[in-house]
């Protein structure tokens, strides 16, 4: 049986998802300045490319940090209002011959 996990409670879940929002909001911001840094960087370095040369940079480097940092994020939220401990992570086969303390 699972015990109650804290985001089941309406208060703990919204301090937890409005924390989660505004680390999203900071990483958005910081994503923006990279992309702009590297847009600077690369059209220092390669002149005028093609458009889709720098469309596709931009994606790519968004996709990747926006999607890192959100998952992340979500680890970080799970692991810090305590959802985590609230997992039965127990095998009903393996758990009657093996305990930690036998490795």
């Amino acid at each position: 049986m699972t015990r109650k996990s804290p985001l089941d409670d309406p208060e703990n879940a919204a301090h937890a998802w409005a924390r989660y929002r505004q680390i999203m909001k900071l990483l958005l911001a910081a994503t923006a300045l990279v992309v702009a840094l590297a847009m600077g960087l690369l059209f220092v370095s390669n002149g005028t490319v093609s458009v889709h040369f720098y469309i596709a940079v931009a994606l790519g480097i968004s996709f990747t940090m926006l999607l890192g940092g959100g998952l992340m994020g979500l680890a970080f939220l799970s692991n810090g209002t305590g959802h985590d401990e609230s997992v039965d992570n127990r095998l009903p086969g393996r758990d009657e011959f093996w305990s930690p303390k036998d490795d």
